[in-house]
């Protein structure tokens, strides 16, 4: 069987038989693949707390028909540990995870999406930036990454310069006057700024928005995003927003 070692996070994780795991992970160079760890349930086991869900870690694994087999595993950044100290942090990178986890496609090269949900969990974990925040931010990349970028500013359909004041989430966003459906959305200008700001990690602009519009933000882009992966991100209703 063929070996292979990548770095790697850890989106998920399931009991199997008495002391196994399946360990599902966003890796850098083979995308989203699942492996078994055995006896990671064990007290004694060697490497069962670095395969805990927001870990980032060197694996190598065994190639399997079905399933992968995790033989070796080495710490990059526990930033599981410290997300789970704080209950908000932890329930934004729970909604992160199950993103990445439908966004990720199986052994293809994922990098952006790596590297993204990387600096996302480090963000949470050292308390950089407001977790809701953060989360938001990572949302609208997510997607934007994956070939669903949204427009805040020019029409997203006919491309007329903006700014526009309605939004329309099967349109791609920002829609003037011309091109609005019906049922779209209009949110405030301040709400259209701090959404690009999420976009480009314009972290002061940010910082300093609204409570009211950082809602009404957090609101577009959950609907945004579940809209684009035709299924819903159930950990985004558990989200603390402070």
């Amino acid at each position: 069987m063929p070996l292979y070692r990548d770095e790697a996070i850890v989106l998920r994780t399931h009991k199997l038989g008495e002391a196994d795991r399946i360990i599902t992970m966003l890796t850098r160079g083979r995308g989203r693949v699942r492996a078994v760890a055995k006896g990671v349930r064990r007290t004694k086991s060697r490497f069962g707390s670095r395969l805990e869900p927001g870990m980032v870690v060197d694996v190598q694994c065994y190639e399997g028909r079905n399933l992968d087999t995790v033989t070796q595993v080495e710490t990059l950044a526990p930033y599981g540990d410290a997300i789970a100290r704080d209950y908000t942090s932890y329930t934004a990178a729970t909604a992160m995870l199950e993103t990445a986890l439908q966004l990720a496609e199986d052994l293809e090269p994922q990098t952006q999406q790596f590297l993204l949900l990387a600096g996302a969990l480090r963000s949470l974990a050292e308390r950089n930036h407001d977790p809701g925040l953060v989360l938001d931010a990572y949302l609208v990349r997510a997607v934007a990454v994956a070939g669903w970028a949204p427009s805040f500013h020019d029409c997203a359909k006919c491309g007329a310069p903006g700014p526009h004041r309605a939004f329309n989430v099967q349109a791609g966003g920002a829609v003037c006057s011309v091109c609005r459906p019906p049922g779209s959305s209009a949110p405030a200008p301040e709400t259209f700024g701090l959404l690009s700001a999420l976009l480009s990690g314009d972290w002061e602009v940010a910082a300093a928005s609204d409570p009211r519009h950082r809602r009404q933000a957090s609101g577009l882009v959950a609907a945004f995003v579940q809209w684009h992966l035709e299924r819903g991100v159930r950990s985004l209703r558990l989200v603390d927003r402070g």
